[in-house]
């Protein structure tokens, strides 16, 4: 069983020339099968989580360690991270000019899995795929979020997750900007990878619309760069009912 384990990390940015600390201390662990939704207000250092992960190079490591399977992920490069089964969907995906979808898919499968797949294997995976997600075949011939819709760019994400099948899924709010239908389609693409219990899934969102269609096991959330309660589905409930004000509220 595969687990990424956070210990106590805390993490600064540079603002304005100066480090500023975004992350206090968190401790957290994922194993393949869950899927642990982290909630919080904006600016609670959800993305900071994601990032730091994934090694963007903004965010520094002042304390604490992260390690997937016992090894030292924060020794690893960005590449180093992805080939030992981390795998980041970002809030905001970028165009990259020039790079269709079908050759940087498969050039990202060679990377990660160690081998090109046989093209005629690759075109019927690739292909599965996007019709589970209902993208139009055409889809693999345009140019990397180029010219994407919002609900274009998240399906393109999710396919990268389906087909990379990746140990430890970081999905930075997946469900921002969907319209009901997408959102349907984007969490069945999830439900897939996580219920073939070999990928362990870290859904941020602000809004429990998703968890409705993606159902964590664990319920984790943030404020100020901490991790203030945690719990199950319930959790989110509570969310829904009384907002992230309930946390905030001085006791009586």
């Amino acid at each position: 069983m595969t687990a990424l384990e956070i210990n106590d990390l805390h993490v600064s940015v540079d603002a304005d020339g100066e480090e500023r600390e975004i992350l206090k201390g968190v401790s957290l662990t994922i194993r393949s099968g869950e899927t642990h939704a982290i909630m919080g207000p904006n600016g609670s250092g959800k993305s900071t989580l994601a990032y730091a992960i994934a090694g963007h190079p903004k965010y520094t490591i002042t304390a604490g360690s992260i390690t997937l399977d016992g090894e030292d992920v924060l020794e690893m490069s960005v590449d180093e991270r992805a080939r030992a089964g981390l795998f980041l969907a970002m809030q905001y995906p970028v165009e990259v000019p020039g790079v269709s979808m079908s050759n940087f898919l498969r050039t990202s499968a060679t990377a990660v899995r160690g081998e090109a797949p046989k093209l005629r294997l690759w075109l019927k995976e690739m292909r599965s795929a996007m019709s589970d997600l209902s993208v139009d075949p055409s889809f693999a011939e345009r140019n990397v979020n180029e010219g994407f819709s919002g609900g274009e760019r998240k399906r393109a994400e999710i396919l990268q997750l389906e087909l990379l099948k990746p140990k430890i899924a970081v999905l930075d709010e997946t469900d921002s900007g969907l319209d009901v239908d997408a959102l349907r389609v984007v969490s069945d693409g999830i439900n897939r990878v996580r219920d073939t219990g070999e990928t362990g899934v870290m859904l941020i969102t602000h809004f429990t619309r998703i968890l409705r269609y993606v159902q964590p096991e664990f319920v984790h959330i943030f404020l100020d760069g901490r991790i203030i309660a945690e719990g199950g589905p319930e959790l989110a409930d509570q969310i829904e009912a009384e907002g992230y004000e309930q946390f905030t509220r001085e006791p009586v």
